[in-house]
């Protein structure tokens, strides 16, 4: 085996049972293809950062959306920047943040999921994987503290136990559950009002895409770096759910029929749905 890596180019290290860990692979091997590890201490830096996110629960599974915008300062950096990704086969990934480091972070626990699985040959728990996300944002500590946060939010869909779950997290990497709903980001306490207005535990598919756009709406009504939707150049939200069937990203088409009917319906009242009192 030796004599092949050798004739490849490859070092014989590569090939030594380890780790199932890719992450302390990393660190092990090649420390500075950590994104922890890529960014230079600097006293200020003006970089694009992305909000805002957020899941909600419903029977038989868990749905996270995020507006598309992404600002630098007062300045939007990106209008069509997709914040929600899938992590493996019955989990998703969102972020709140930096949006170079975010990415690289969410690309590292989708390698990070495969590797284990590979490994182990099972793949792991959603509490494992809630974990394990943790592990690579505790990585980013030292750059958080010099305010490269990433916040990252976390679903899935526990075939043990036949439930959904959301995961939120601080900078410390710190899993923590949350009941029903959850948003992240500079939008968050907009998107958080709406949720608790609309959120009920019996919701259809369909009504949590409503849900979830029109919290998403409120949260671009009072906050200027959340991107509301664009219907002129047809950026929508980005929304995907998980079940027991695995992972989705609701088609284009079905999100622009939400979103049509939202800001139609906020033509006669611009602040929205109201709660039932009873």
């Amino acid at each position: 085996m030796n004599g092949w890596a050798d004739d490849q180019g490859l070092s014989p290290e590569l090939f030594e049972p380890g780790t199932p860990s890719f992450v302390d692979f990393l660190r092990q091997r090649a420390p500075e293809l950590l994104p922890v590890n890529r960014v230079r201490p600097q006293d200020r830096l003006d970089l694009p950062h992305g909000t805002t996110v957020l899941a909600l629960t419903f029977p038989g599974g868990v749905m996270m959306a995020g507006d598309r915008r992404a600002t630098q300062g007062n300045v939007i950096a990106y209008r069509e920047l997709d914040k929600v990704q899938r992590a493996d086969e019955f989990s998703v990934v969102a972020f709140a943040g930096t949006v170079g480091l975010a990415l690289e972070m969410v690309r590292l626990f989708q390698v990070e999921l495969e590797h284990y699985e590979k490994m182990e040959t099972v793949p792991l728990s959603l509490p494992g994987k809630a974990r394990r996300l943790g592990a690579v944002i505790q990585a980013n500590l030292a750059q958080a503290l010099q305010g490269l946060a990433v916040v990252p939010l976390f679903a899935g869909y526990d075939a043990d136990r036949g439930e959904a779950h959301i995961y939120t997290y601080d900078i410390t990497g710190a899993p923590q559950r949350a009941r029903g709903f959850h948003a992240d980001g500079s939008g968050s306490p907009f998107a958080e009002g709406s949720l608790k207005k609309l959120y009920r535990p019996d919701l259809s598919v369909e009504d949590a895409a409503r849900v979830a756009v029109e919290a998403l709406y409120d949260a671009a009504d009072d906050d200027s770096a959340t991107g509301g939707p664009d219907r002129s150049r047809r950026i929508y939200p980005s929304i995907s759910v998980v079940t027991a069937d695995g992972y989705r990203a609701l088609p284009e088409t079905e999100i622009a029929a939400v979103v049509d009917t939202v800001v139609e319906e906020r033509m006669a009242r611009p602040g929205g749905p109201v709660a039932p009192l009873r």
